[in-house]
């Protein structure tokens, strides 16, 4: 039975590039490969290579699983940057759930070969129709009609492109569920005619330089960043690459998904295609994500769900398939205290709103105001810094009420509202209209708005996103209406909103010439409410049914225990001048009672130490360092600095810097900017970063005022060492400071660690690089399974006369090493390249020990005292390393 449901599209000629489609061949026989799941069909793979026509080939995969017959297809896309292998996963999962899929490596990315032409209609475009005719050749591929399979495009950003076009290109195109992307590429980049210069840049280095770039994309990107302005041919280079350019042609059912924290693709490129898409008469699903490109939770299983019964209903014809609400936007509700994760919950309409529903005007109030445009731009207002995404990402931090944002003074003019009276959803985009004046012929603003907190003093940037306008002819003065980017926030009752409008940013191109700009106010802030969303009712847990017996509990056992929570503990003034002082600490692992990730660890670290942190793998070194950072807080014990005691967020860290799993930097800024820009986002003024001093350590010299870029690893390593030095902490942890450097580059890196301690401050580094401990330590610590094992100078460990090197003939077998170890007066004996690395008891004596080896028939060599801290730590751990 034919289950293909009424096709929603006007009959129109496919393009040429459809109809290139018939040259395709497929190179070689392919791989099978099956993929095994418990409980689920198998998966079976197969790889194969198209050849286009024009000398690119394109790396393939196809997903099938369960029994044979024929099954609607999917075309699943991948990131810009990345490659089929990305969306492995998503495949198989929609393989078992009963579609045929299949991946493929865009041009320029993973195996397949070709010039990047950003989703060219010619190049990408066509080969999105290559494979569609490849598809309807396949026997388990369901067909509406000859050479028209049924088939599906999803994908994320790049690959969610390729989906809209594809539509709107291929009237084989069944149904589309693209994310994160862009409807119009031109605006995404040079909004109202402002160059997005990070965003850009990262574009061209993530594609591998601008030599992997179709010729005329990278000709354009040069002309562009040189000129800081984006030109007429410039744009419609982008517009014809984007799905705009075909929005009357895409007229299948379409979901799509959104980014709220993205300052690439903000929230309102997918309301452009929302509103073409529907205009065709299509059926469309909007929903705001709470990730983006600039972080946040990506909601991944959530959306793969979706995407499935998407395709439930409009591919397999379903209609019992749930394909969710019309609109639906997910907000975020404060701290999950378990983990530290933002607590996430949905609200829905049965109508997609718009970016403008249910407006409300907020008065703000303000005087005319006059600020500068700087010479070159520099420096630039900080809001989104592309480039820094994952959980991590300053969007992340804003959604759950932190502000990370920076306007320099006289660079800035603001407005501000009244304290609300009441609670305000914010959903969509703000409008409010100034009037601009400059002393130049155009001017470049860029406008935001902030929830100011009561205290007047936080101040978060909702998504941390803002607007970019140019202003033509206003050196006359002009009225010019601002919309403000859109996003779904809650003003909080007593909490203002301020409007910024700035004349630089970080992520922006500004004229580099100096103006002044003089603004003011023509209307008051319009606020989309979006009455018909509505936000789902928490699950009420469990645990909340037991609370007021647990609390009835707790309040009877602390009166008869005569226990009270304490303020943090008095410093230690005799502690004072010691950097480290740790006693009795232990960390259980999680849900266990009595298994220990560290264990009544005491050692102490005294001012100009080197100090060289080891162990083998789960020792409990990586603990110990987030315990003395506030990251996590000890079952028992305490740790000290400068007297203090350490707690999450206590005051003394700010005395304390450190370098954990390297730094994320921005590539196209210098050194020198991107420590600036670090600092300035601490809120601590800039004569307390001790900039000059820190560079001076780290011996950068002429590179500091190059792009990031152009770094080697090594000079990445300085610089990121240089970032934890900002402000010249007082104890400084490095934790595997030389992974991935060459010998010069760690021989650079010692001696930046010895010059930092030379001054009277303290390094504690960990490292699997014993020899280079060995180097560059002064001291020791040496941790196994938690524990100490033995702390003190570097040369009392490596030269302890306990510990002797047995020569050998050939290597020992295992069976003889534990006869040795059985020895009387000897505490262990360890298998080395060169022998036996024995460690004497406290009643053990060399001569007695080359007896009993002779006794034993061992072939010594030679014996004498062991001199090499690889030995030494060998001996001390047992051998568990």
């Amino acid at each position: 039975m034919d289950l293909r449901l009424p096709r929603l599209r006007r009959p129109r000629p496919r393009r040429a590039l459809a109809a290139a489609a018939a040259v395709v061949v497929l190179a070689g026989a392919g791989t099978w490969t099956a993929v095994a799941s418990d409980d689920a069909p198998e998966v079976r793979r197969a790889d194969r290579v198209m050849a286009t026509g024009d000398g690119v080939r394109i790396d393939t995969s196809f997903f099938t699983a369960g029994p044979e017959g024929r099954r609607p297809a999917v075309l699943l896309g991948h990131g810009f940057g990345g490659s089929k292998e990305d969306v492995r996963a998503q495949a198989e999962d929609l393989a078992r759930d009963g579609y045929a899929v299949l991946t493929w490596s865009a041009r320029g990315f993973g195996r397949s070969t070709g010039k990047i032409g950003l989703n060219d209609p010619e190049g990408e475009v066509a080969d999105v129709s290559r494979l569609v005719d490849w598809l309807a050749a396949r026997p388990e591929v369901r067909l509406d009609k000859d050479g028209d399979p049924r088939v599906g495009m999803a994908g994320n950003s790049y690959g969610g492109a390729i989906a809209l076009l594809g539509a709107g290109y291929d009237d084989r195109i069944d149904a589309v569920a693209p994310a994160i992307t862009y409807f119009d590429l031109a605006e995404a980049l040079f909004p109202d005619g402002v160059f997005k210069k990070l965003w850009a840049g990262a574009f061209v280095t993530s594609g591998g330089g601008c030599a992997r770039f179709e010729p005329e994309l990278c000709a354009m990107y040069e002309r562009v960043a040189e000129s800081g302005v984006p030109d007429a041919r410039a744009r419609a280079l982008l517009e014809a690459r984007s799905p705009a350019a075909v929005a009357d042609r895409i007229d299948v059912p379409t979901l799509l998904m959104q980014g709220q924290t993205d300052s690439l693709f903000p929230l309102g490129q997918a309301d452009a295609a929302a509103r073409a898409i529907r205009a065709n008469g299509a059926p469309v699903g909007v929903d705001w994500l709470a990730g983006g490109h600039d972080g946040g939770d990506p909601e991944t299983d959530r959306l793969h769900e979706r995407v499935r019964a998407w395709f439930d209903r409009y591919l397999k014809g379903d209609e019992s398939a749930d394909t969710g609400p019309a609109f639906r936007v997910t907000r975020t509700g404060g701290v999950d205290s378990t983990d530290g994760r933002a607590q996430l919950r949905g609200a829905s309409a049965d109508a997609y709103p718009g970016l403008h529903s249910g407006t409300r005007t907020v008065e703000l109030t303000g005087r005319e105001q006059r600020f500068a445009n700087p010479a070159g731009a520099n420096p630039p207002a900080v809001s989104a810094l592309p480039g820094i995404g994952g959980s991590g990402g300053l969007s992340q931090l804003s959604s759950l009420g932190i502000g990370v944002s920076l306007d320099f003074p006289g660079q800035h003019a603001r407005f501000e509202s009244a304290p609300v009276t009441r609670d305000l959803r914010v959903t969509g985009s703000p409008a409010v209209t100034v009037r601009v004046r400059s002393t130049s012929d155009d001017a470049v603003l860029f406008a935001k708005v902030y929830d100011v907190g009561p205290d007047g003093r936080q101040q978060v940037l909702p998504s941390q996103l803002v607007t970019p306008v140019r202003v033509e002819g206003a050196r006359a003065g002009k009225d010019v209406e601002l919309t403000l980017p859109a996003v779904d926030h809650e003003v909080r009752k007593g909490h203002r909103l301020r409007l910024v409008l700035a004349s630089t940013d970080l992520a922006y191109a500004s004229p580099a010439a100096p103006a002044t700009y003089t603004v003011s106010l023509k209307s008051g802030l319009t606020v989309p409410t979006a009455p018909g969303v509505t936000t789902a009712a928490a699950p009420l847990p469990a645990w909340v049914v037991w609370l007021p017996v647990a609390g009835a509990v707790t309040a009877l056992a602390l009166l008869l225990t005569g226990r009270r929570r304490t303020a943090a503990p008095a410093p230690d003034p005799d502690l004072a001048d010691v950097p480290l002082q740790i006693t009795g600490l232990s960390k259980r692992y999680a849900r266990s009672a009595d298994r220990y990730a560290v264990r009544d660890l005491s050692f102490r670290v005294d001012k100009g130490q080197v100090l060289g942190l080891l162990g083998p793998n789960g020792a409990g070194k990586t603990t110990t360092l987030r315990m003395l950072m506030g990251l996590i807080k000890p079952d028992d014990g305490e740790i000290r600095v400068f007297g203090h005691a350490v707690r999450p967020g206590a005051p003394v860290l700010s005395r304390v810097g450190a370098f954990v799993e390297g730094a994320g930097f921005l590539p196209h800024l210098s050194g020198r900017e991107n420590l600036e820009l670090y600092w300035a986002a601490t809120g601590r003024p800039p004569e307390d970063a001790h900039l000059d001093e820190a560079l001076e350590i780290a011996g950068l010299g002429d590179a500091l005022a190059r792009a990031v870029r152009t770094y080697s690893q090594g000079m990445r390593q300085r610089l990121a060492i240089a970032q934890a030095m900002l402000g010249l902490p007082d104890l400084l942890i490095l934790d595997e400071p030389t992974n991935g450097l060459d010998p010069p580059q760690i021989r650079e890196m010692r001696e930046v660690m010895i010059r930092y301690a030379a001054a009277g401050r303290t390094v504690i580094v960990s490292s699997h690089l014993l020899a280079e401990v060995e180097q560059s330590c002064t001291h020791l610590v040496v941790m196994d399974r938690g524990r100490l094992v033995q702390a003190g100078p570097v040369h009392d460990i490596i030269g302890s006369g306990d510990t002797l090197l047995v020569g050998t003939v050939t290597p020992v077998e295992e069976p003889l090493a534990e006869k040795v170890a059985a020895l009387p007066g000897v505490e262990s004996a360890v298998r080395t390249d060169e022998g036996l690395l024995v460690r004497l008891g406290a009643d053990g004596t060399a001569p007695r020990l080359i007896a009993e080896l002779v006794r034993l028939e061992v072939p010594v060599t030679s014996v004498g005292p062991h001199r090499r801290l690889e030995d030494a730590f060998l001996t001390l751990i047992g051998g568990s390393a």
